[in-house]
């Protein structure tokens, strides 16, 4: 469990690397956002690209917590009804106050090099999701699960990146159409 001070840290380093990007946001920023000297900091983390990485990993937890709690809410037992409450989970993302795209997508943008750490988060991040809904997909009988979680996931990632660059209001109702195709094409009649 992250000491107090060190969950403090990364959470506001999430928020302004979110709001601003990485490259725009200085530690003394955040150490003052946090109320905490260098030497404090140093205590925590090495450098402001750990505590990127940290705050990074952090956030895919909390996130991959809230997807799956969405999903199991809305979609209870039925595995077919969880696949559909994907989009519940994407809908609240990019109907938040907060949304400015996914995170994991800015950073693999503002890192674009398969190499560097804060991409391979990204990466990391994005292939947990897709394994939680080839479960899923799995568990309602798919002919072939990875190929539907790839599917869903593509169009999941379409409507982060419609509805942050277009501001659409139609974006989840054209998921949830193309969502539909999918699931017709993948899943046992019965679902």
């Amino acid at each position: 469990m992250p000491s107090d001070t060190r969950q403090r840290l990364m959470e506001a380093a999430f928020q302004r690397i979110y709001r601003d990007g990485f490259r725009h946001v200085a530690i003394d920023q955040i150490l003052a956002d946090v109320g905490i000297s260098k030497t404090a900091f140093y205590k925590h983390f090495e450098c402001k690209e750990d505590l990127l990485l940290a705050a990074l990993e952090n956030q895919h937890r909390s996130l991959e917590a809230d997807f799956r709690q969405v999903v199991r809410e809305r979609g209870g037992d039925s595995p077919a009804r969880q696949l559909r409450a994907l989009f519940d989970a994407v809908e609240n993302i990019t109907e938040s106050d907060w949304f400015r795209g996914c995170v994991f997508v800015n950073v693999s943008m503002e890192f674009p090099l398969p190499h560097e750490p804060a991409h391979q988060v990204a990466a990391n991040s994005k292939a947990a999701i897709e394994q939680v809904v080839q479960e899923i997909a799995a568990q309602a009988g798919a002919a072939d699960p990875l190929a539907l979680a790839q599917e869903l996931c593509l169009i999941m990632e379409g409507a982060y990146v419609t509805k942050h660059v277009t501001g659409s209001t139609a974006t989840m109702s054209i998921a949830r159409r193309l969502a539909e195709r999918a699931l017709a094409a993948h899943l046992p009649e019965a679902n």
